[in-house]
């Protein structure tokens, strides 16, 4: 068992519907047909959303989705309208909220892989390739892919996990046509993703992106965009295959999680603990600092 440890009650707001709570975002419908998108400082690890927030995460998601957004634009549109919240809506919306055209979106987790870890490490591991796709002997946890992979996954329930799956099946389920154009697509925004993150510093190890069709048919990005929910970012400084690679992401949260300090057995169905303020801290460094590595600014929050 797994999901909410408490499910939130959505915030009501004259003239939204709400329509979804997520992991992390609250999904609400404008009376003209448009998304509205507030992300909120919950965490998930585990498949659990867990009963601590960390403060500012939605904004600083929110900040670094739209500063993407923006350096993406020539190889996709984005679904984005606005950030300014609707009329009526709470003051803690403002820098959490995107305004999006409503799109017909595609049920594939879009997944590019430049380094070897995670998931598909543990599928290299039993079979020598992941989602389908061979890769050379003798790779390690962090290894440097000599191309990187499309390696697509089915998306999930909350509480429930994200599948990997090889690229026949994806075209199999949504057409060869459609399911090439998403495999070029992701490989082209990883690379620009990855080639900006080097610059500064930041290794982009894998990444996932989601996409929609939109009333002319074109196929526009969706959701988050190179976050460290949706990505995994190493310090290139810190960098050494065949150990875990220190991240820029909840790796913090994870490993209490899984630590005798916690007390949590993971294989049982109990929800996880509340996290220690310590935790909560250095997870919230950890998201502060990528930011400012990768936009070179300050966070435009407190």
């Amino acid at each position: 068992m797994s999901g909410f440890t408490v499910k939130p009650e959505p915030v009501r707001v004259p003239g939204l519907t709400h329509l979804h709570t997520g992991k992390v975002r609250e999904l609400y419908a404008t009376a003209s047909g448009e998304l509205v998108m507030v992300a909120t400082d919950r965490v998930s690890a585990y498949d659990w959303v867990l009963p601590t927030e960390v403060p500012d995460k939605g904004r600083l998601l929110t900040a670094l989705s739209l500063w993407w957004f923006e350096r993406l634009a020539d190889l996709a549109p984005s679904h984005v309208l606005s950030d300014t919240p609707p009329a009526g809506a709470p003051a803690d919306w403002k820098g959490r909220t995107l305004v999006c055209r409503r799109l017909d979106m595609v049920q594939v987790e879009c997944v590019a892989r430049g380094y070897l870890t995670g998931s598909g490490l543990a599928e290299y591991r039993e079979g020598g390739a992941v989602c389908g796709v061979p890769l050379p002997a003798g790779l390690e946890d962090g290894s440097r892919l000599d191309e990187p992979v499309f390696t697509p996954a089915t998306k999930a329930e909350v509480g429930e996990h994200d599948e990997n799956v090889s690229f026949e099946e994806v075209s199999a389920r949504i057409g060869a046509e459609l399911a090439g154009e998403l495999r070029g697509l992701t490989l082209a925004l990883y690379g620009r993703g990855r080639e900006i993150a080097e610059e500064r510093g930041v290794l982009l190890a894998d990444t996932k992106f989601e996409f929609g069709r939109d009333a002319e048919g074109r196929l526009v990005l969706a959701d988050e965009v190179l976050t460290p929910d949706s990505s995994r970012f190493w310090p290139a400084d810190g960098w050494a295959p065949g150990r875990a690679q220190p991240s820029y992401d909840k790796q913090i949260i994870r490993d209490w999680l899984t630590s005798a300090e916690s007390g949590w057995d993971r294989a049982s169905d109990t929800p996880p603990p509340p996290l220690p303020d310590e935790v909560v801290e250095r997870t919230r460094a950890r998201y502060v600092e990528v930011y400012e590595r990768l936009t070179g600014s300050p966070v435009p929050f407190g």
